[in-house]
């Protein structure tokens, strides 16, 4: 089998649109989500082109992550590509009057859940000596914004990580890259307002967004790079923004 790729969060926004593009490109994939009736989808379309499997588990249980990986075959188990996409954003709020529940559902997924794929898959990299780990960092974790500090410390340690994974796993001819979106038009802003359509509107008013695709074109664009070239960081802002909540509005 030729390459194989894993992506966390791939039922949705910046995950799903990957896969359908590395799809295109012929690799192979190990698509990850919670919601399996999508998953089954998926599979079913983009097995048109190329291998295709779903895992369904929930990043943050880090049990759940374990049998999932667990149950690959030998054959799958030939990572060459993880893409760590899956995560969150929950609320906007002070720290003195945040709520804690949303801030454990950003650590655990952001960070935490991170960490569990990706401390069982490096090792099969590791083994055999060649891969590339793509990081989903934000903008959020390079610029600190008021009403959402947790969110963006949970991103700003992706960007930590990614430094860290690419200190330890280059001797390894592993490749680790870290992109961080601006804002990205996807389900990102419905999450963190809890179903509120009207507020999620609203921050993508007035400019262009990016969409998932062209986050998913960086993606295909970094893991295709020729072999002696890692692309290590990547900020991608849409044309009318300038910083992390600096939009400039029609």
């Amino acid at each position: 089998m030729s390459h194989i790729a894993l992506i966390t969060g791939a039922t949705s926004g910046i995950g799903k649109a990957t896969a359908t593009l590395l799809a295109h490109s012929g690799i192979h994939l190990i698509i990850c989500g919670r919601r399996q009736e999508i998953l089954d989808e998926m599979v079913a379309q983009l097995s048109k082109q190329v291998r295709v499997i779903g895992l369904c588990f929930d990043i943050r249980d880090k049990y759940a992550v374990e049998e999932a990986i667990a149950s690959l075959s030998a054959e799958w188990r030939h990572i060459d590509i993880l893409i760590n996409n899956a995560g969150n954003a929950h609320g906007l709020g002070t720290i003195a009057d945040g709520d804690t529940d949303d801030w454990d559902l950003m650590l655990d997924a952001n960070v935490k859940g991170l960490l569990y794929v990706s401390r069982l898959i490096i090792p099969l990299m590791r083994a055999r000596g060649q891969g590339h780990i793509v990081n989903l960092s934000s903008i959020a974790g390079k610029q600190t914004y008021a009403n959402g500090v947790v969110y963006c410390a949970s991103k700003a340690a992706v960007e930590t990580i990614s430094e860290g994974m690419r200190l330890e796993l280059t001797p390894h001819g592993i490749k680790v890259t870290n992109i961080a979106p601006g804002a990205v038009d996807t389900d990102f802003s419905l999450v963190r307002f809890k179903g509120d359509e009207q507020r999620a509107r609203q921050v993508y008013e007035g400019f262009d967004a990016l969409k998932a695709e062209d986050i998913a074109e960086a993606i295909r664009y970094a893991v295709l790079a020729p072999k002696h070239v890692t692309i290590a960081d990547m900020t991608i802002l849409a044309a009318a923004q300038s910083a992390a909540t600096t939009i400039h509005r029609k």
